[in-house]
């Protein structure tokens, strides 16, 4: 009986097999030069600047195998600052007095990201967690906050970390097995994107403003389907973010800012999000981009 991980039955012999058998040969000056080694066993070969075609594939391939294995097959995406501290803890990112007090004011959107990240993850469970999975960036801030939610109601949630110049590990409370990493952004936010059937995003930095309007540009322009987009923290986002002025001023649809709901409790999100599965999206609803 074959051990093989692949249960598909082939004359030929699976890579794997062929790799270890490479490994196994004599040790010659010809074994041993760069040259000889198998192409995708390669390291030095794959991060050559001419294999990105590759990568990005690679990078696109691994996540999606691994999540369509789980089963899982929507999720609700958490953007969010990763400088929010929990509460009563210190403001690390502050520079000043001034950032330390507004941070450890906001620290009130950590506990209700974790919040909404278990309603979430209890919804999730009457689907077996193949639906309204919660997903986040896995670093700390806003992104802990989410996936600790998930945690607290022993729910599985995803993580998709990136390499970053200054140190950027997963925080503890992603499911190691759904825990990626990524070299390309691009690739990283189409995953974030695939299965989204809701997003929810908290105060955040330029990063969190990258997303918010790459979500409504997909939205707005049909290349993704009209999902709920949820932004937690109304005197935040009042001040951050004046949507109403750019459709006063041409430059975006009167409609558009239909596109986005603002509300500052979990419950209040959750609502949204299931008024708007039962009564359907109150703006355009475009195509999916496969």
């Amino acid at each position: 009986m074959s051990s093989r991980r692949d249960t598909s039955w082939t004359p030929l012999p699976h890579s794997d097999e062929d790799r270890q058998r490479a490994r196994s040969v004599p040790d010659t000056e010809q074994t041993r030069a760069p040259a000889y080694r198998l192409a995708w066993d390669d390291e030095d070969f794959l991060t050559r600047r001419e294999l990105r075609p590759v990568r990005l594939q690679l990078e696109l391939l691994k996540p999606e195998m691994i999540l369509a294995e789980r089963g899982i097959r929507s999720t609700v995406i958490l953007f969010g600052g990763s400088r929010i501290p929990e509460p009563d803890t210190e403001a690390w990112a502050a520079k000043n007095e001034v950032q330390k007090k507004n941070l450890e004011a906001n620290s009130r959107y950590y506990d209700e990201a974790r919040e909404f990240a278990r309603i979430c993850s209890q919804h999730s469970a009457t689907s077996y967690h193949r639906e309204f999975v919660v997903v986040t960036g896995g670093g700390p801030g806003v992104m802990e906050a989410g996936n600790r939610g998930a945690a607290d109601v022993g729910a599985p949630s995803i993580g998709l970390n990136i390499v970053l110049p200054h140190e950027q590990a997963p925080n503890r409370f992603v499911t190691p097995e759904l825990c990626f990493n990524f070299h390309y952004f691009a690739i990283r936010k189409m995953h974030f994107m695939m299965r989204a059937k809701a997003v929810a995003i908290f105060p955040g930095g330029f990063g969190t403003m990258d997303e918010l309007f790459e979500t409504l540009t997909l939205i707005q322009t049909g290349r993704m389907e009209h999902v709920p987009v949820i932004l937690f923290g109304r005197e935040f986002w009042n001040r951050a973010v004046d949507i109403d002025f750019l459709a006063e001023q041409g430059t975006i649809s009167p409609a558009d800012p239909e596109l986005i709901t603002i509300v500052d409790t979990a419950d209040e999100a959750w609502a949204e999000i299931e008024r708007f599965y039962k009564d359907g999206p109150r703006g355009r609803r475009g195509g999916v981009d496969e």
